[in-house]
C-alpha cells in the first residue's frame, strides 16, 4: 500500500501534562517529527509555576499512523497524555448540519402568520396555482441529497446509516458555496423501483434531486427514470459532477501540451458510474479514441468475458480500433490516462510507456492509481481527486453551481448542453497567464466558481428551452 503524506483528515489532538520547562515541549515536537507526523497547532490550556497543559494537534497519514504517534509521545518520560481526540470524528459529533428558522417566532402575531391561521391563506394560494410553491416554500432553494449507501466513496456498499455523514457533507457544501439548502435522505432499500417511487413521493418539497453514491448499473436506470417522471432537475453527481470537472481540467491540460481532443488516445481504468459519464462527455466534446479497462482488461466490441449491459453499450461507443489486452498493453502510446478505479492500478513503467507530453488524471480516493510523488516528474500534467495535491478533480466545483443555475431558472431537467457549459465555464476561469501544469482547474474556494457555473448553466437551460423562467 502506498504511503500517504500526513493530512488533516487523520488529525488528532493530544492533551499533554508536563513540567513547566520549554525543553519538554521541544521533546514532544521532536517525537512527532521522528514519527513522521506533522504538528499543525499547539495551544496552551493551563499554566502554573510547576506544570503546563498543552493541546497539541498533529496530522497523520492514517489511523494506524496516528496511533503510532500517540505511542511515541507516551514513551516520553516527563509527558503524560491526558486524552486523545480524533479531530475528524469530533467535527461529525451530533451531525454537521441543522435546520434554522429564517424568521423569529417571539409573539402571537408572528406565530399567527408563520402557522395557523395565516398559513392557511398561503396553502390555499398554492392549491389554486401550484407554481406558487416556488415563491412561498423552500422548494426554490432546496435540494434532496438521496443515497442508498451502496457505493460510498471508496468504501463500497456500507448501507444507509453509514452513508449519512457523506450526505451531510454534501449538504454543507451546497450551503457554503451556493447558498442552497440541502438535506440528506438515506434510503433503507436498494431496490430500483422502491427508490424511484420514494423519490417521486418526496419530490414536491424539493427544487432538485442530487443522487449520490448509488452503485452502477442501477444508478443509470434510477436517474433516467426519475428524469422522465419529474419536472425538476435530477442529477447523479458521481457520474456528471465528476464528468464536468474532468472535461474542464482536460480542456486546460491540452492547452499546456498543445494537443487536440480529436487526436487523443485516452485510456480509462474503471467503467462504473463515473467512468461511463466521463467517457460520454469527452466523446461529446470531440475525443475519438477512448479505451476503457476493467479487471479483465480492455473493453472492446465482441468481448464476452466479464460483460454486462452497461459494458456492452460502452464497447459500442469506444475503442474504435478494437485494442485488446491488459491495461499495461493498451496504455502504450496513450496521450491521457484517467483513473477512476483504485490504488496501484498503473505503475511508473506504464506511465513511461505513454506518449510524450502525457497527461495523468489519477482520481481514485483516498489513494490514487499512482501517487503524484512517483508519476509527477514523468508527466506533463498530473491531477488527482485529493485536496492535498495540485489540480484536484473535485465534484464540488460542479454540482453547487449546476444546481444553483438550474434552480435559478426553474429548469425542468439538466441537459447535456448544460453540463458542457458548466465545464467550459470552469475551464475559462483559468486565464492564459495563470495556466500552468500545477494550475489547470480552480479551487473549490475560488468565489468565482459557483456564479460562473450557475450563469453558464442558466444560459444553456434558456437556450435549450427547459427553463420555466426567462
Amino acid at each position: 500500500m502506498p504511503q500517504l503524506t500526513p493530512n488533516s483528515s487523520n488529525s488528532i489532538t493530544l492533551r499533554l501534562y508536563m513540567p513547566h520547562q520549554s525543553s519538554v515541549l521541544a521533546k514532544v515536537i521532536d517525537a512527532v517529527g521522528i514519527a513522521e507526523g506533522f504538528l499543525s497547532a499547539a495551544t496552551l490550556v493551563e499554566k502554573n509555576s510547576s506544570h503546563v497543559v498543552w493541546d497539541v494537534t498533529v496530522d497523520a497519514a492514517s489511523e494506524a499512523h496516528a496511533q503510532a504517534i500517540v505511542l511515541a509521545i507516551k514513551e516520553l518520560p516527563e509527558t503524560e497524555v491526558l486524552s486523545v481526540q480524533d479531530c475528524t470524528f469530533e467535527l461529525h459529533r451530533q451531525g454537521k448540519i441543522s435546520v434554522e428558522s429564517k424568521h423569529p417566532i417571539e409573539n402571537k402575531d408572528q406565530l399567527s402568520m408563520a402557522y395557523t391561521p395565516g398559513v392557511g391563506r398561503v396553502c390555499s394560494a398554492i392549491a389554486n396555482d401550484k407554481t406558487k410553491v416556488f415563491d412561498y416554500t423552500i422548494k426554490s432553494h432546496t435540494v434532496a441529497v438521496i443515497s442508498d449507501g451502496s457505493a460510498v466513496l471508496g468504501l463500497g456498499n456500507i448501507g444507509p446509516e453509514a452513508a449519512i455523514p457523506v450526505m451531510e457533507g454534501k449538504a454543507m457544501i451546497f450551503k457554503a458555496f451556493a447558498g442552497l439548502d440541502a438535506f440528506p435522505i438515506c434510503l433503507d432499500t436498494q431496490d430500483v423501483e422502491a427508490i424511484i417511487q420514494t423519490v417521486q413521493y418526496l419530490a414536491p418539497v424539493f427544487g432538485g434531486i442530487n443522487l449520490e453514491d448509488i452503485s452502477a448499473p442501477r444508478c443509470f436506470e434510477i436517474e433516467d427514470r426519475l428524469k422522465e417522471l419529474l419536472d425538476i432537475p435530477v442529477m447523479h453527481d458521481d457520474q456528471h459532477g465528476t464528468a464536468v470537472v474532468t472535461l474542464a481540467a482536460m480542456l486546460n491540460a491540452l492547452k499546456i501540451v498543445n494537443k487536440k481532443l480529436e487526436d487523443l488516445k485516452i485510456v480509462f481504468t474503471g467503467v462504473g458510474a463515473a467512468g461511463v459519464a466521463c467517457t460520454k462527455i469527452l466523446l461529446q466534446a470531440g475525443v475519438k479514441n477512448i479505451i476503457g479497462c476493467d479487471t479483465a482488461g480492455a473493453i472492446y466490441k465482441g468481448r464476452e468475458h466479464n460483460m454486462n449491459a452497461t459494458k456492452i453499450l460502452y464497447s459500442e461507443l469506444t475503442n474504435p480500433h478494437g485494442e485488446q489486452g491488459t491495461i499495461q498493453e493498451v496504455i502504450k502510446g496513450a496521450d491521457v490516462f484517467v483513473g477512476l478505479s483504485g490504488p496501484g492500478t498503473v505503475s511508473l513503467e506504464d506511465i513511461q510507456n505513454m506518449a510524450e507530453q502525457r497527461i495523468v488524471f489519477a482520481m481514485a480516493n483516498p489513494i490514487p492509481e499512482i501517487l503524484p510523488e512517483l508519476a509527477g516528474p514523468h508527466v506533463a500534467v498530473m491531477a488527482t481527486g485529493r485536496s492535498d495535491y495540485p489540480n484536484q478533480i473535485n465534484n464540488a466545483l460542479a454540482y453547487p453551481g449546476i444546481f444553483k443555475g438550474a434552480l435559478n431558472c426553474k429548469a425542468r431537467t439538466i441537459t447535456e448542453a448544460m453540463k458542457m457549459a458548466a465545464a467550459q465555464a470552469l475551464a475559462d476561469l483559468i486565464s492564459p497567464e495563470e495556466l500552468c501544469p500545477h494550475y489547470i482547474i480552480p479551487s473549490v474556494f475560488d468565489p468565482r466558481v459557483v456564479p460562473a457555473v450557475a450563469w453558464a448553466v442558466e444560459q444553456a437551460a434558456q437556450k435549450a428551452g427547459v427553463a420555466k423562467t426567462i
